[in-house]
């Protein structure tokens, strides 16, 4: 008898068991199927990024077009600054309206990384980790599941919230630790959208500016020393121009290094990275003229050596479009251009290009964060 009651009794379990694996399955399929058919969308929203001990807060707006034209709108709430993700059949941008700047990629974004605020890249998540997991939750479903971010290792999984119709209305990307670094609510989705014949278009985005306020500005909020560098000889600023060069894999980068007579705006402050790698330090500080102005380039010299260039952002009359071998990346508070062995941005009034020959993309980015979020550094000098 005892033998029996066993035997009924494991047999219920495997039951029971085989049930509620099968209840997950067809959940996680229900989830898939549901959102996978997402191929046409307007989403708004709100994203936070944190970095380090700061948090920046973004107002998002997300157009798709049948998975092939995308455009994201990112405004910093703190600021109101704007910047927009467009890819159309011309390529992949980063513009800067207020700037009417645009760098250019050849790249396979969306599609070669998560993005936390894109559904089918989400779908894309869950459809590569064969561990991901679906469960019940108060009021819907909460997937769990990997990420892709190759440029930023510490994003490792991500949690998504649905409602009971697998309507997306949260996600939150953590690290290795469980804690949250990126955040997106959903406010709206509207799956029935109708864009403007000219919606996706690079030029809808120029804005008209007036060449008499061409002038440069900076934030004095952000990590800002003023510097005086005495004349360099010819042989001085060749050698600095040299050096420069060398470790840029662009023309774009190789302009940013040479030097020009005419000058223009001045770049009041220099502005120093928060984090350098260890047993890096600064060398040396130049400045130079440009037709727009003033370039300063700092260079870092020891085991991880890399160079540093600034200048005040030109607002330019017409859309200014820089390619770059490369992808868009969020640095904090602001989206830069990430290339092989380069990183370009702008931020608070300031246009950022950091090259070098040894840090990986992930330190690079890292270095561009610290100068972006941060409040004052005192830099050594050998």
């Amino acid at each position: 008898m005892i033998n029996i009651k066993k035997v009924v009794f494991i047999i219920l379990s495997v039951f029971l068991l085989t049930g509620c694996m099968n209840n997950t399955k067809d959940l996680m399929k229900s989830f898939k199927d549901y959102n996978g058919k997402k191929n046409s969308y307007e989403l708004t929203g709100e994203m936070v990024i944190v970095s380090n001990e700061d948090e920046f807060t973004y107002n998002i707006k997300v157009g798709v077009d049948n998975k092939t034209n995308y455009k994201v709108s990112l405004v910093n709430t703190i600021n109101n600054h704007e910047q927009v993700i467009l890819k159309n059949s011309e390529g992949v941008y980063v513009v800067t309206p207020n700037l009417n700047k645009s760098f250019k990629f050849m790249s396979e974004w969306p599609s070669n990384s998560s993005q936390a605020y894109l559904i089918e890249s989400l779908i894309n998540d869950v459809n590569n980790d064969a561990k991901a997991t679906i469960k019940e939750i108060n009021g819907g479903y909460e997937i769990d599941s990997s990420v892709n971010y190759p440029n930023n290792q510490k994003l490792e999984r991500e949690t998504i919230i649905t409602d009971k119709k697998f309507d997306i209305k949260e996600i939150n990307v953590k690290n290795s630790e469980g804690v949250s670094l990126l955040k997106v609510k959903v406010n709206s989705i509207n799956y029935s959208p109708k864009f403007d014949s000219n919606y996706f278009k690079l030029d809808t985005l120029v804005k008209e500016t007036d060449s008499s306020k061409n002038n440069k500005t900076t934030d004095k909020d952000t990590n800002k020393t003023t510097e005086t560098t005495d004349n360099k000889t010819t042989e001085e600023n060749k050698k600095t121009e040299e050096d420069c060069i060398s470790t840029c894999s662009d023309d774009t980068c190789k302009d940013k290094c040479k030097k020009t007579e005419t000058t223009g705006n001045v770049l009041d402050d220099i502005i120093y990275p928060l984090y350098v790698p260890t047993d890096t330090y600064l060398h040396s500080k130049d400045k130079v003229s440009t037709d727009d102005g003033e370039r300063v380039i700092l260079t870092f010299a020891g085991v991880d050596p890399f160079i540093l260039v600034e200048e005040a952002s030109k607002i330019n009359d017409e859309m200014e479009i820089v390619p770059v071998n490369g992808e868009p990346v969020i640095l904090g508070n602001t989206i830069g251009a990430l290339g092989d062995n380069s990183v370009y941005w702008s931020a608070s009034g300031v246009d950022f290009y950091l090259t070098s020959n040894t840090l990986n993309s992930s330190e690079m980015m890292t270095i561009a964060e610290s100068i972006t979020n941060g409040t004052s550094l005192v830099a050594s000098t050998k």
